[in-house]
């Protein structure tokens, strides 16, 4: 099952997907409903091919797996994850950031789910997720803008 969520940003796209292979910014769009804890700390360099460990907690308490995200494809405007834990046998996502203008651009979240029987109950987690992380993105870029 494929979730597709898009947004406007008022940020270049090549500074968006900058700020998105930070460990800060995943932090800031997923809290407070998901908290990812690094196995080891995780390089400011990250690369094709690398692949980071984390342990997922729910709202802070509720402990959850452990993630493996494997980095596919970095590229000035698109990021793709091979991503796995727990019942999710596979979560594929790729964002792209397309440029609409020289400060804007279009962020879109795409992600295949695989996950047995709950395949939808988790895309639609995935789906909330994504509109909520891009509501979190938006409200970051009009600050820093």
């Amino acid at each position: 099952m494929t979730v597709c969520v898009s947004t406007e940003l008022p940020i270049a796209a090549a500074e968006a997907c900058r700020l998105a292979r930070t460990p800060a910014l995943l932090s800031y769009v997923l809290w407070p409903w998901v908290q990812m804890t690094p196995d080891a700390p995780i390089n400011a360099d990250v690369a094709e091919g690398d692949e980071l460990l984390a342990r997922l907690r729910f709202l802070g308490i509720v402990p959850g797996w452990t993630h493996t995200l494997r980095i596919d494809r970095l590229e000035e405007c698109e990021i793709a994850t091979s991503e796995r834990g727990g019942p999710v046998s596979a979560w594929n996502h790729t964002l792209t950031f397309e440029p609409c203008g020289v400060r804007a651009c279009r962020y879109t979240d795409v992600v295949e789910i695989r996950a047995g029987v709950l395949t939808p109950l988790v895309a639609l987690f995935a789906a909330f997720i994504y509109r909520y992380r891009q509501l979190r993105w938006r409200s970051l870029t009009r600050v820093i803008a």
